[in-house]
């Protein structure tokens, strides 16, 4: 099946060079220059025929491009590619922390977005027979894309995770009590090698240490080895 991929930014010069790039790697753009018609065509899409990966651009004249990741993020499925003129730190953080899968800084070689998107379509798919995964009190949904535990830790007992952020839960829970270096982490999740793929990461599992209610200085579950990788230390049941 041929890769959907959808492209939102308000320069119409962007959208045809990434357009091109797009097709002439034998996938299917579908280009947007506004959030509004963007969020539309993602509602009007037969179930299965959404975009599989959405490059995003954070200047955009009708909503701020993070809300649109925002979204995107808490209703799962399509992967998020931020393209944007914002270089700095903190605009990184916070698109990553709202469940971007990469973030890209303008100017940059089309060749590099389409290695960045094969990368996310490499992601193997989870196992549809294990989608629900109990573990030191909590509960992890990825179908709902929520997790249940203590009333203490959790706001009203649940709380939502993000796509990105289940699947780095995921990796942990499918191999408990294993080291993982960030090099098996990074082939597992299909990211592109470098700053940003670790930033993403870092991101992501301080994300969901906080929904586990762990102490940052020492974690319970999601173990740092300093040089090394990361483990984690619960017991887990499937099913």
């Amino acid at each position: 099946m041929t890769a959907r991929i959808a492209i939102l930014d308000d320069d119409p010069a962007i959208r045809t060079l990434l357009a091109d790039a797009v097709e002439a790697a034998g996938m299917q753009p579908a280009t947007y220059a506004r959030a509004e018609t963007f969020e539309a065509a993602l509602r009007n899409a037969p179930p299965g025929h959404g975009p599989d990966v959405c490059l995003v651009d954070l200047g955009l004249p009708d909503r701020d491009g993070l809300a649109v990741v925002s979204r995107l993020a808490l209703e799962g499925g399509a992967a998020i590619i931020i393209i944007s003129g914002r270089a700095q730190v903190q605009d990184r953080i916070t698109g990553l922390e709202l469940g971007a899968d990469d973030y890209v800084v303008k100017p940059f070689e089309p060749a590099e977005i389409i290695a960045r998107i094969r990368a996310r379509l490499r992601k193997p798919p989870s196992p549809p027979s294990r989608r629900m995964a109990r573990f030191g009190g909590f509960t992890a949904d990825f179908d709902r894309f929520t997790l249940t535990g203590p009333t203490d830790l959790v706001e009203g007992g649940e709380a939502t995770f993000s796509q990105a952020e289940a699947e780095i839960l995921r990796l942990f829970l499918d191999r408990p009590r294993r080291l993982l270096s960030r090099a098996e982490m990074q082939e597992a999740l299909g990211g592109a090698a470098g700053d940003s793929f670790d930033r993403a990461m870092d991101v992501r599992i301080s994300r969901l240490r906080a929904k586990l209610g762990e102490d940052p200085k020492n974690p319970a579950l999601i173990k740092t080895i300093y040089g090394a990788g990361y483990i984690f230390l619960g017991d887990v049941v499937w099913g």
